[in-house]
């Protein structure tokens, strides 16, 4: 029971350790946090890639792109692609785009984006 504990404990300091890492690196590159995006708005941001799914929309395939910061997500929407090579997650993008609004989720359309390391 107590190995449980520590192990759990261990995991919890790890997600909180790579939370923090991710805080760090998207601040020193300038990126606006994802918890601070207003809609209606452009915006210079990025993140590491948590998820990619391929959507419909309106009749047309749409990627979905989940990226986080450690202050919060947002999803970039590429209307009419299906894939992006190079993109998966755990993958760290710089975009650029105009926020908009979907019930809770905030959502960038087609976005100029570029892979930083």
């Amino acid at each position: 029971m107590a190995f449980r504990k520590g192990l759990q404990q261990l995991a919890t300091l790890t997600e909180e350790l790579d939370r923090q890492a991710l805080t760090e690196f998207c601040t020193v590159r300038g990126f606006t946090p994802l918890d601070q995006l207003e809609p209606r708005r452009r915006v210079s941001t990025g993140g590491e890639v948590k998820s990619v799914r391929i959507v419909p929309r309106a009749g047309a395939a749409a990627l979905e792109v989940t990226i986080g910061d450690g202050h919060g997500i947002a999803t970039a929407v590429f209307l009419g692609r299906r894939k992006i090579a190079g993109l998966a997650p755990g993958k760290r993008i710089a975009m650029s785009g105009m926020v908009a609004r979907d019930g809770k989720r905030l959502l960038i359309y087609n976005p100029e984006y570029s892979f930083v390391a």
